[in-house]
């Protein structure tokens, strides 16, 4: 005879599950009655060993009551058998649904590794396409005027028109020109300064022909913009709105004050470029 099936779990399904317990319990079930069928035959092979003449008396109701036994057992035990099958069945699906569940893990684990890969090279690629982009962009600066941020220090940036010279595609620096004529503070003569700048410190201005590709800061927005009459540029706040890109900006310098107000000046869309970041005035 066999011995006592417990219930389990397994990484499946819970109607597997609730399956393999009933199994289960259908075995305990079986398993009993077996042994009860067991206890009553031991009991009449003890009768009939203690009492060898009760045979000779009732040896026809003897041997029925055997045989029946008998037959409940080898019932009982095919019974068992089945159950047993199923059950194996049950834990093969069950198993098997694990397994499954743990390779498709392992596949979604794999291809969020490559995508994870995938991505991170894109990104570099992308990047270094963008840096690339970025020194021809400055490099076909050279004839042009740009903003350029000449001198910073803990109080205060200083903007200027310039014109680039040359662009040093190895160190990524602007060198650049100051076309409005400086003074000699040893002498009375003029000269023209010459800078050498990172990118950091130069800002493109918009075409002058082309209006559709220039930034449109609306009312209120804050700038850096060229002071009229001026090479050099300051933090403004856009004054009003502007029906067509082409339009001058009409703007309010910081520390522009006349007679306790600040004046609107019109300062051409080409001369007005976004206010950088931790600007100082």
């Amino acid at each position: 005879m066999s011995s006592s099936a417990g219930g389990g779990g397994a990484g499946g399904g819970g109607l597997d599950i609730a399956s393999l317990l009933d199994k289960a319990k259908e075995l305990d079930q079986l398993k009993k009655d077996q042994d009860d069928v067991v206890a009553e035959i031991n009991k009449i092979h003890k009768k009939i060993l203690a009492s060898p003449e009760m045979v000779d008396k009732s040896v026809d109701a003897i041997l029925l009551k055997l045989r029946g036994l008998y037959t409940r057992a080898k019932d009982l035990s095919e019974s068992e058998i089945s159950a047993s099958t199923a059950l194996i069945g049950l834990l093969d699906g069950l198993l098997q649904s694990g397994a499954s569940t743990a390779q498709r893990k392992k596949i979604e684990i794999g291809e969020q590794k490559k995508k994870r890969i995938k991505s991170d090279t894109d990104t570099a690629r992308f990047s270094a396409a963008s840096m690339r982009n970025q020194l021809d962009q400055a490099a076909n600066l050279k004839g042009e005027q740009v903003a350029a941020r000449v001198k910073s220090d803990d109080e205060k940036d200083e903007w200027f028109v310039v014109k680039v010279i040359h662009f040093d595609k190895e160190t990524k620096e602007y060198e650049v020109l100051d076309e409005e004529p400086g003074d000699d503070e040893e002498s009375t003569q003029k000269f023209e300064r010459k800078y050498k700048l990172p990118m950091s410190c130069i800002i493109p201005f918009p075409k002058k022909g082309d209006a559709s590709s220039a930034p449109d800061f609306g009312q209120g927005r804050q700038v850096l913009a060229v002071y009229p009459g001026t090479t050099a540029l300051y933090r403004a706040t856009v004054a009003s709105h502007r029906k067509r890109k082409s339009d001058d900006y009409i703007l309010e310098f910081d520390d522009d004050e006349e007679d306790g107000s600040l004046p609107q000046r019109a300062v051409p869309f080409y001369r007005v470029v976004a206010l950088p970041e931790g600007h100082r005035q």
